[in-house]
């Protein structure tokens, strides 16, 4: 049986060594990740790479601001209170060398329009949007960009806590793409610690079903 253990050296990295990331090596995993499968082929990503450590404190600041005007205007407290408290989770990549946003742009799923003409109901075309090929595309790249960087050494953490301040993340780093939506966001460094584990996963049988 083939080794898996390239899937099993991701792990979700919160604390980095204080080491720059080379820009080839970042390339060469935004490569993997653009082999990821996208439907018709459209590779609706973008990717941008963010290695200038004031503005990635800059970003921390942004989302700082967000999570606070969001919380100010919360009424109740219970609420409230998860959701500052949760603000640590989204700033987990204040300490990383290199941070990665990752945008999807606009994909129309196979059949929409069809739908559309003949006028079937609301109920069944938002059945077919709630599939989101487009984004299950990108979500591929995602992951395919985390395997690569552990492989290659580094540690990373897939988030989308901070999607909330995408409007003022995009107007920090002076980025809009026409049709384009921040997704995700990963931190890539050396992890501070050698040995990192994941979080116990459900036995596999109790996640499968098998028709015969």
């Amino acid at each position: 049986m083939a080794n898996l253990d390239f899937i099993y050296k991701r792990h979700s990295i919160r604390k980095f060594k204080d080491e720059v990331v080379p820009m080839n090596e970042l390339k060469e995993i935004i490569k993997a990740a653009t082999y990821a499968p996208t439907g018709k082929n459209v590779q609706n990503w973008h990717f941008v790479i963010i290695r200038n450590k004031e503005k990635i404190d800059e970003l921390i600041k942004v989302i700082e601001n967000k999570n606070s005007e969001i919380a100010a205007k919360i009424i109740d407290e219970d609420i409230k209170t998860t959701f500052i408290k949760s603000l640590r989770y989204h700033t987990a990549f204040r300490n990383a060398p290199c941070l990665v946003l990752v945008y999807a742009g606009n994909y129309k799923p196979t059949g929409l329009e069809e739908l559309k003409v003949i006028n079937e109901g609301k109920d069944v075309i938002q059945d077919l949007i709630n599939t989101a090929p487009g984004i299950q595309a990108v979500a591929a790249a995602m992951e395919n960009l985390l395997l690569a960087a552990a492989t290659l050494g580094y540690g990373t953490c897939w988030m989308t806590g901070p999607d909330y301040a995408a409007k003022e993340i995009g107007e920090a780093i002076y980025f809009k793409k026409e049709g384009y939506s921040l997704m995700a966001l990963t931190p890539i460094g050396i992890p501070l610690k050698e040995e990192n584990k994941s979080p116990l996963r459900k036995p596999v049988d109790e996640v499968i079903t098998v028709i015969v």
